[in-house]
């Protein structure tokens, strides 16, 4: 290091302790990166790469970027994975002796991001911890902007702990060094989810309160993971972090990361946007703290039906009350980020803005608090009792702050007057002589004859007097002294002017500093309201759902669906809610879909295109739905509660991970049969299409067959495979239904509608035709099914001759089973008849011929 200079040594000794990020090392006013982080930086960032004078022969690699608009470019390297060590100086450089000291204020992760740049008003921006056991393994989830704690417990393997971070939608993982061997590389490749290694996981004291009695030691661990990491990267204290929430797997319904991608949840698999999911449809929320809880609610759907019926009940109150609702949606939209502003306050980051908007969400509190108290819904009139007002705080803010205070809480404008008497004597010291200085201005015009003579302020003079040089031989000898010549003007001072700047700027220097001080004053005592403004947001938030229920409810026309207590599905006219929305709803065809102990699997069969994946994601989406409290796309629901949905709808593969499509199929299938229980749902669309006919088939019946036997969950089961439609009179649960489709002068019609039976024939080459394909090539591909139909060895003649062959096995079986039989019971006579012959009675020649009848027999 002696090669380098002072700066440069203490920029390495700083950058070896956080090798992982890159280090952003304030020179003035620029973050300044050197060596391999600036060449990265530079590439990345798109900014000039250039180099300095380090001690060394040869230059240093450098590159660098404004302090003011830094965080554009931490942004940047953020959302693509990256790691970003804030160093700032630390003390003052005018007093410094050396190489002003620095040190590294903060780490921003893809995990622990706060600043509202960096994060999505709609979505949470969460950060997992991981601890592993031999057979189970729990995760931690946070969402520091928030505060939000929550614990999950699973069983599983290393594979499956990797699914569950990624339908977590975690940005970031912390493991162990053991762990992160294994998993960190797949989870950053397939998932493009950033790890950390943490190895202390002891909970630290002042964060052991938020464990609650848990005693869970998997728990514990992924806890003290989490806390020790975030201390280590945010370096300040978190009192905004929530006491930890388990989610306990009786409570919610288990979507697993399959399911949630094949139903489009929250994302849509072509475009991976929001637009298309059921989150789009179903966020009429106007708060940004509501759409997050929607996402949340969406993807944890409830077992209790206690809660079920009271948010269904809320959300009838709610279409039935319409200017009540109107009332609500109306303060809602006065209503800020609570929930982040509170996490602000604790992370030390809040504005005097950030305080007002703090302000007037709490000025609206009280109207939508009047607004729930009108409805007769118990459950809304227990949230509307519960809500606190916090009228102490609002008054509290009213009386201190100003209502439009400049961004910067450094440069004074905040504080209101009459809020502290000292600041208010400063104010009146620098109003008061800046009326005199004007007054001063008026006065030397007067008495100088000079018109154009002008009072100024630069921060290098202070003030001073201008007169221009054709105005020069009008000052009266000895007035003023010369300050500075400049090309057209001579500036003087006068010994009261100074005198005056001394005061004035005394008292503005001093009001800033105090106005500074005073606003760290409010700031501390915001953070006292920390936890009842969390659990404000919290109320807030939920209200803001149920009113986006009520409002899409009644434009969609849903129903209230039925909690069933006998195990059965019984819906009316079912639509499948977003292919409805996007699509003209006079024009969609709804279907009814019916499921119960002796009707639990549904074996679907049609051509492509003509609904059946609609129709299976329609159950469950409607399942779904009815689950988080909505209602539902029917005009009449009654359903149970899924402890579970698995779905294997599409084609997907996953090169990445080196898994072909059959590959990623099987293995979700597998998902599915390992996990699902009799009150789970299935949803399985042509399973087996992606190996060779017989297999496929092979494995379609037999899986089937399984789910039937062993598992006895509510089933969907499309498939192509036609031949399986016999496997209704084999399993007493099974029933066909198949999509209608007509052909009308050679063309196919859809006409959506599920009936039971089964189809009698495929529609491919009509698909193909719908899809425009080369006219030589249908005509070519009818060619070749009429002579696959005619030809021994067509797919249907080889299934007819597989199934001939092992009827004449069969009987060939029966026929040697009864040669063998009567062959047994011919030796068996025999056998008798030998047993009575008295052989020291016979002659010779009586034997032979005996014998000779005996072998006769046998033969």
């Amino acid at each position: 290091m002696a090669q380098y200079t002072p700066m440069i040594q203490q920029y390495l000794k700083i950058k070896s302790s956080h090798r992982d990020a890159f280090l952003f090392f304030r020179l003035g006013d620029f973050y300044e990166m050197f060596f391999e982080d600036a060449v990265k930086a530079s590439q990345f960032l798109e900014i000039t790469l250039t180099s300095r004078d380090g001690g060394t022969k040869e230059r240093i690699p450098m590159c660098g970027v404004p302090h003011h608009s830094a965080a554009n470019y931490i942004k940047q390297l953020v959302e693509a994975g990256n790691k970003v060590a804030i160093c700032e100086q630390v003390e003052d450089p005018k007093v410094a002796k050396g190489v002003v000291k620095r040190e590294v204020i903060q780490i921003i992760t893809p995990g622990t991001v706060m600043d509202h740049n960096l994060l999505k008003e709609t979505e949470n921006n969460f950060i997992a911890s991981v601890a592993f056991g031999e057979e189970e393994y729990s995760i931690v989830l946070n969402d520091l902007s928030t505060g939000e704690l929550k614990g999950y417990q699973f069983r599983g393997d290393a594979s499956m702990l990797m699914q569950e971070v990624q339908a977590l939608h975690a940005r970031e993982v912390i493991l162990s060094s053991r762990v992160y061997e294994e998993i960190a590389e797949p989870l950053r490749l397939r998932f493009q989810i950033t790890s950390s290694i943490q190895d202390e996981s002891e909970v630290p004291g002042p964060f052991a309160h938020l464990l609650g009695g848990n005693e869970s030691p998997l728990l514990k661990e992924a806890c003290g993971r989490l806390f020790h990491y975030l201390l280590h990267t945010q370096k300040r204290a978190l009192e905004h972090i929530q006491p930890v929430s388990v989610q306990h797997l009786n409570e919610y319904m288990k979507l697993d990361s399959f399911s949630k991608r094949n139903l489009e949840l929250v994302e849509t698999n072509r475009a991976k946007g929001k637009k298309g999911s059921l989150l789009w449809l179903l966020d009429r929320t106007v708060t940004g703290m509501g759409s997050r809880r929607l996402k949340q609610w969406i993807e944890q759907p409830l077992l209790m039906p206690e809660q079920i019926t009271q948010r269904l009940g809320v959300v009838e109150e709610l279409m039935q009350e319409f200017f009540v609702r109107q009332e609500l949606r109306d303060q809602l939209k006065k209503v800020y980020d609570l929930e982040r502003l509170a996490g602000k306050v604790s992370f030390g980051n809040i504005t005097a803005r950030d305080l007002i908007q703090l302000k007037h969400t709490l000025g609206s509190v009280p109207g939508i608090k009047q607004s729930l108290s009108q409805l007769k819904n118990p459950y809304s009139l227990e949230i509307s009792e519960k809500m606190d007002l916090h009228e102490n705080l609002f008054d509290y803010l009213e009386r201190s702050l100003h209502d439009d205070p400049p961004l910067s809480i450094k440069e004074g404008g905040i504080i209101k007057d009459g809020y502290h008497e000292e600041l208010d004597t400063y104010r009146d010291a620098s109003v008061n002589g800046k009326a005199w200085i004007a007054s001063l201005e008026q006065r030397e015009r007067n008495e100088t004859g000079i018109k154009s003579l002008k009072i100024g302020y630069n921060r290098i003079f202070g003030y001073f007097i201008e007169v221009t040089r054709s105005n020069l031989s009008q000052i009266p000898e000895g007035r003023y002294e010369r300050k500075q010549t400049l090309a057209n003007a001579e500036r003087y001072v006068t010994p009261d002017l100074k005198e005056k700047e001394r005061l004035i700027l005394e008292a503005e220097e001093k009001m800033v500093a105090l106005e500074y001080d005073l606003f760290l004053q409010i700031r501390e005592h915001v953070k006292g309201y920390i936890q009842s403004l969390q659990e404000l947001a919290k109320q807030l938030s939920g209200i803001d759902v149920l009113q986006a229920f009520a409002t899409v409810s009644e434009e969609q026309r849903y129903v209230k669906p039925v909690l069933s207590g006998s195990n059965r599905v019984e819906i009316i006219n079912g639509r499948h809610p977003v292919v409805e929305k996007v699509m003209d709803a006079q024009e969609y065809v709804p279907n009814d879909i019916s499921l119960n102990s002796e009707r639990s699997m549904l074996l679907i069969t049609g051509p492509n295109m003509a609904g059946k994946s609609t129709y299976m994601r329609q159950l469950a989406l409607t399942a779904i739905m009815m689950q988080i409290g909505c209602f539902v796309p029917a005009d009449q629901a009654e359903l149970p509660l899924f402890d579970q949905i698995f779905t294997r709808i599409g084609a997907a593969d996953d090169l990445v991970g080196g898994q072909s499509t059959f590959m990623v199929e099987m293995l979700e299938t597998r998902y599915a049969l390992k996990k699902a229980t009799s009150e789970s749902l299935i949803l399985l669309d042509e399973i087996g299409r992606g190996t060779s006919t017989y297999d496929g088939m092979a494995l379609a019946q037999s899986i089937v067959e399984y789910i039937h036997h062993h598992i006895g969950a509510m089933t969907l089961f499309s498939t192509h495979y036609h031949e399986l439609t016999v496997l209704e009179s084999e399993l007493k649960s099974l029933k066909n239904v198949y999509v209608s489709a007509i052909e009308e002068q050679g063309k196919l019609v859809f006409l959506h509608k599920v009936i039971d039976g089964q189809a009698d024939k495929s529609f491919g080459i009509h698909v193909a035709q719908l899809a425009e394909l080369p006219t030589g090539v249908i005509e070519r591909a009818k060619e070749i099914l009429l002579d696959f139909e005619s030809n021994d060895n067509s797919p249907k003649k080889a299934v007819k001759e597989a199934e001939k062959a092992a009827e004449e096995d069969t009987q060939l079986s029966l026929f040697a089973e009864e040669t063998r039989s009567s062959k047994k019971r011919e030796a068996s006579a025999v056998e008798q008849e030998l047993k009575s012959l008295n052989l020291l009675e016979m002659t010779p020649l009586d034997a032979i011929n005996a014998l000779f009848k005996l072998q006769k027999k046998v033969k």
